[in-house]
């Protein structure tokens, strides 16, 4: 925790869907400081929160934006030192989850609610570094993760 004694949450999230789901989490963590991370620029503002960082997107097939994103993501994480990463999905998120994992920081990977018959390639690989593993299907979920709450939507 920082000396103000407030959760730092770094909140992750492509844009389209995940980000969408991201914002119905506004509410659950309006007790702590969030700063929010998005790939697409003018989004944090259209959604009306703060303070907010645009990063590179990246997927699986594209190596060289994948670089850019780590870059990225891990100078707002030495800069912003978050006690928890949170995200919703996509590449971009997994990056933050397990650089931040790294960091030290606790991290929560919740699936996005699109993957109802498997989860995504990231939230696979997300499970083997998140805290808190979750699936937004009550067939996806398993004892040892992901582990069902409930969906966002």
């Amino acid at each position: 925790m920082t000396k103000s004694n407030t959760l730092r949450i770094l909140a992750v999230s492509s844009g389209g869907g995940h980000w969408e789901q991201l914002m119905l989490l506004r509410d659950a963590l309006s007790a702590a400081s969030v700063i929010y991370v998005s790939t697409i620029p003018g989004l944090a503002e259209k959604s009306g929160v703060s303070p907010a960082y645009v990063i590179a997107d990246c997927n699986r097939n594209a190596p060289v934006r994948n670089i850019w994103c780590l870059i990225h993501v891990l100078t707002i994480l030495l800069r912003e030192r978050p006690d928890v990463i949170i995200s919703t999905g996509a590449a971009p998120g997994l990056i933050g989850i397990v650089i931040g994992k790294i960091l030290g920081a606790k991290t929560i990977w919740i699936d996005s609610v699109a993957n109802c018959e498997q989860l995504s390639l990231s939230g696979r690989v997300a499970g083997k570094f998140a805290d808190l593993w979750i699936t937004q299907w009550r067939r996806l979920a398993s004892e040892n993760g992901p582990h069902y709450f409930g969906s966002v939507i």
